[in-house]
């Protein structure tokens, strides 16, 4: 029987006119001018209303060949649900305008047979924004081609939790009809964040903030999850998607398949200069197989 996620920020932070939505999905993929190609195993994409992350995120999913992929799992952060565990969805499909995507019944029961994932009520399956903000672009990118979704809600894990998860999903990694699509945004800057770290020998705070935010990326691109840890607990950056991406990291260092994370593109909501100001910052990376080491 099925089990329908609707697409509950359809019409408030994307519009749920298929014609548009597709026609906008279309402009922004097509201005990136990526190539695809079939190495790209995983992307790290921004969750915010298409209006501001709509553009970023085309420099994820652009470089996605959908050709062989028959399965895209999904991490996505907990905005307003609070668990110290991942949890898996009860829907049987999330819907989109522009195509629905079928929840694979499978491998949510292997992963709940582990006995460490939760499973979130459609409430707040629906409440949550992170994981439908990818839908979208990923109904696009596979547009008439069969494909299925794992999606998995990522608590407010410790460093042990991560690793876990990281080890338990690492797996599936090695199959390359599996991909991953990591959902976070970067630093939310501003007294309404409760966030106003500024080093000013960066010059203006947006300036600030973009070096921060890179300092991130990069030790996200080496790939280590526990100097990734240290960073967060140094700076306290909020990177919303922290956990998501240290599972994700966790997974590829557990892998058997060489997979190296490269950040395309990163934007700032608005350019901040005064502490009254207040900005969110989105980047897109794609991880992709790394044939530059040799065994």
């Amino acid at each position: 029987m099925e089990k329908a996620r609707k697409a509950s920020h359809a019409g408030s932070w994307y519009t749920n006119n298929p014609k548009q939505l597709s026609e906008e999905l279309d402009g922004w993929l097509s201005s990136c001018d990526l190539t695809k190609s079939s190495d790209v195993r995983g992307v790290i994409a921004p969750h915010a209303g298409y209006s501001y992350s709509g553009r970023a995120a085309a420099y994820a999913f652009g470089n996605i060949d959908p050709s062989n992929i028959t399965r895209v799992f999904l991490l996505g952060p907990s905005h307003h649900h609070y668990t110290p565990k991942c949890a898996l969805s009860t829907a049987t499909v999330y819907k989109t305008p522009i195509g629905d995507l079928p929840i694979d019944l499978e491998v949510n029961e292997l992963l709940k047979a582990t006995g460490k994932f939760e499973q979130m009520n459609i409430h707040v399956d629906e409440a949550e924004h992170s994981m439908e903000m990818h839908l979208p672009y990923l109904a696009k990118v596979f547009e008439g081609k069969p494909v299925k979704i794992v999606p998995i809600l990522v608590g407010a894990l410790n460093a042990e939790n991560e690793a876990m998860y990281g080890q338990i999903l690492s797996s599936y990694v090695d199959d390359p009809t599996n991909f991953f699509s990591v959902s976070s945004d970067f630093c939310h800057w501003g007294s309404r964040f409760n966030y106003t770290h500024y080093d000013k020998k960066h010059g203006p705070i947006y300036k600030s903030i973009e070096a921060l935010d890179k300092m991130g990326m990069d030790i996200i691109e080496i790939g280590d999850p526990d100097a990734f840890k240290q960073y967060l607990l140094e700076y306290d950056n909020t990177i919303c998607g922290r956990h998501p991406i240290s599972v994700f990291l966790h997974m590829l260092r557990n892998c058997s398949t060489k997979i190296k994370i490269k950040f395309l593109r990163y934007e700032q909501s608005s350019q901040c200069k005064s502490t009254r100001d207040s900005s969110v910052s989105y980047a897109s990376a794609a991880a992709k197989i790394d044939d530059t080491t040799s065994t």
